[in-house]
């Protein structure tokens, strides 16, 4: 199965990305509150039985997440909410997980985000949607192990259980 160790934002958070304008334009998919989160580890394809393992290895976490204070475009497909206060649960995941699910390919650095909309081929999002103010703040005390399913409207998922 496709995994990932994820935060998620609180309702609060959640709401305030809810009334963030999100205009209808050709080529550009939003996400919805359900994709909410950001990952601080992806791991790719798992096999089932490592799940177990994978769950008792996640650490216990403490930090305070920082989202915003504007949107911004992750290279010219993806439109996000930067998350600041995640480097060091990501390094503690990372620590975690590595001897269990070494990474497929090269390791990328942290760049803490959740994700807002994204391009389809051929199209780009528009520069006009960075900018637009959109903050929160949260207390984080939980990773969680996620469950990936990409179909034809996105991606699904499914909190398999957490720290």
């Amino acid at each position: 199965m496709r995994l990932f160790v994820a935060v998620w934002p609180p309702d609060e958070v959640v709401s305030s990305i809810a009334a963030l304008d999100r205009p209808s334009l050709p080529g550009l998919r939003w996400t919805t509150p359900d994709q909410w989160h950001v990952t601080v580890r992806f791991l790719g394809d798992v096999d089932d039985a490592l799940v177990p393992v994978l769950l008792a290895a996640l650490p216990a976490v403490s930090a305070t997440a920082t989202m915003g204070p504007t949107t911004a475009r992750l290279g010219h497909h993806v439109l996000v909410a930067p998350v600041a206060g995640l480097g060091e649960v990501a390094v503690a995941v990372q620590g975690a997980t590595v001897p269990l699910v070494p990474d497929q390919d090269r390791p990328r650095p942290f760049r803490g985000h959740l994700t807002l909309a994204r391009s389809r081929r051929g199209a780009s999002v528009p520069q006009s949607l960075a900018g637009a103010p959109l903050a929160g703040t949260w207390p984080v005390e939980r990773v969680t192990l996620v469950r990936s399913q990409l179909g034809p409207k996105g991606a699904r998922y499914e909190i398999v259980e957490g720290a």
